[in-house]
C-alpha cells in the first residue's frame, strides 16, 4: 500500500456492510464508500479525529439492506453525494459514468460501471490498480443476487468476467458486504475460487446457478430503497437531534464527549464526577465547584453515590481514566452521561475557573 495513504475498512453488524475510508495523508483530503445511516456519528467521528476533510460520500450503488448516510455526512462536512448516472438516486451532487474519476489529494478512484446486481451498479477503482471496492458486483467467494431491482444475472456475468476479471490478479477486492468474517480477496482468488464464476464457469453456468438461488428478499427493502433512492435523506428533512441535555459529539471509540467550556458554563445544570486520586486532588490543590470526586478505583462499588438528577460529567487528569467513569455509569443504565475531553489538562488550558 502506499504510504501516504490512509485506508479504513469499517463493520455495519446489523446488516454486514462494509464501509471504506480512503484518504491522502498529505492533503488530508478523503473519500467515503457505503457509509450506513446509523454510523454515521462513528463516521463523522473518525474523520473528525484523523483531522481529514471529506470530499466525497460515493455509492456503489441503491442499496436494499440498508440505508445510506450520505445526505447526513453532506450536511456535516459539506461533502458531495456521488454514485452512477444509472443508479436512479436524487439528489446526487456528482453524476458518474464509465471511466469517470474522483480525486482526493494525489490520489483518485476511477468508475467501473458493473451492472447485473442493479442497472447502477458501480465499483471503484483505486488508480495504482491495487484495490477495487466492488460493491455487491464482486463478493469473496460469490456475488450479489440479480433477483430484484433490475437484476440480470448475465450483465452480472459480464460486469465480473470482462471488467473486474481483466484487472491485474493481485488487485485486493473489497466489496460492500460480507457476512462470514472474511474482509477482503484478490482478483487472482476470485477467478480461481469463485464458486458462482470462477474457474470455467461460462454464463450458462453461471445464469442457471444464479435463476435457481430462491433467496427471500431483504428485510429492510421495503424501506431502504425508498430512502435510498432519495440519498439517505430523512422524510422529515431533519438532521438527528443532539441530546437535549448536552451537546455532545461521539468519539469513534463510542464516548459521549462534551467541551469543557460548555461544562464550566452550565454547572448549576449538570454533576461533575473528579475521579482522580486522592494524591491527584492534593497535589494539584485544584477542583471544580460542586464536583463529588470518588477516584476511579473506587467507582465500581460506590455508583450508588451517584447522584441520578443530573446529567453527569465525567473528569480525570487527562480525560482518559474517566472514560472508565463514563463506560462504568453506562454499563449500569445511565444514559445522560458525558466525558469532559481533555480532561484537567484542557481545563486548566482554557483557563476555566477552579476552587
Amino acid at each position: 500500500m502506499n504510504d501516504h495513504l490512509l485506508f479504513k475498512q469499517l463493520y455495519d453488524q446489523t446488516s454486514g456492510t462494509y464501509t471504506y475510508l480512503l484518504a491522502d495523508k498529505v492533503s488530508g483530503q478523503a473519500v467515503l464508500i457505503d457509509s450506513v445511516f446509523e454510523q454515521h456519528n462513528r463516521d463523522y467521528s473518525l474523520i473528525q479525529e484523523l483531522e481529514l476533510s471529506l470530499i466525497a460520500c460515493l455509492e456503489t450503488h441503491c442499496h436494499a439492506d440498508h440505508v445510506t448516510g450520505a445526505w447526513l455526512l453532506k450536511h456535516r462536512t459539506n461533502c458531495q453525494i456521488a454514485a452512477s448516472a444509472d443508479s436512479g438516486i436524487d439528489l446526487l451532487d456528482i453524476s458518474m459514468s464509465q471511466g469517470d474519476e474522483i480525486s482526493f489529494g494525489s490520489f483518485f478512484l476511477r468508475v467501473i460501471a458493473t451492472p447485473g446486481h442493479t442497472d447502477g451498479c458501480v465499483s471503484y477503482m483505486l488508480n495504482d490498480q491495487s484495490m477495487v471496492f466492488t460493491g455487491d458486483t464482486l463478493l469473496i467467494r460469490g456475488c450479489g443476487r440479480t433477483d430484484f431491482q433490475q437484476g440480470s444475472a448475465s450483465k452480472l456475468y459480464h460486469s465480473i468476467k470482462e471488467l473486474l476479471f481483466a484487472l491485474p490478479d493481485a488487485c485486493n477486492v473489497f466489496p460492500a458486504h460480507d457476512y462470514a468474517g472474511r474482509t477482503s480477496s484478490t482478483i487472482g482468488e476470485e477467478k480461481r475460487h469463485n464458486p458462482r464464476i470462477g474457474g470455467q464457469a461460462n454464463e450458462t453456468d453461471f445464469v442457471g446457478f444464479m435463476e435457481n438461488m430462491n433467496l427471500p428478499h431483504p428485510k429492510q427493502l421495503d424501506f431502504a430503497v425508498p430512502a435510498n433512492l432519495k440519498a439517505g435523506k430523512p422524510d422529515d428533512d431533519k438532521l438527528p437531534r443532539t441530546p437535549p441535555w448536552a451537546p455532545v459529539t461521539t468519539t469513534y471509540s463510542g464516548v459521549l464527549e462534551v467541551a469543557p467550556e460548555w461544562v464550566a458554563a452550565s454547572l448549576d445544570a449538570v454533576h461533575v464526577l473528579d475521579v482522580r486520586t486522592q494524591a491527584e486532588i492534593e497535589e494539584e490543590n485544584t477542583q471544580i465547584e460542586g464536583a463529588q470526586h470518588i477516584p476511579i478505583d473506587q467507582l465500581r462499588a460506590r455508583l450508588d453515590e451517584v447522584p441520578t438528577d443530573k446529567p453527569v460529567m465525567t473528569i480525570c487528569r487527562s480525560g482518559k481514566r474517566s472514560v472508565l467513569a463514563f463506560n462504568l455509569l453506562r454499563q449500569v443504565g445511565r444514559d445522560e452521561i458525558a466525558n469532559i475531553n481533555g480532561g484537567f489538562l484542557r481545563w486548566y488550558a482554557e483557563g476555566l475557573p477552579t476552587n
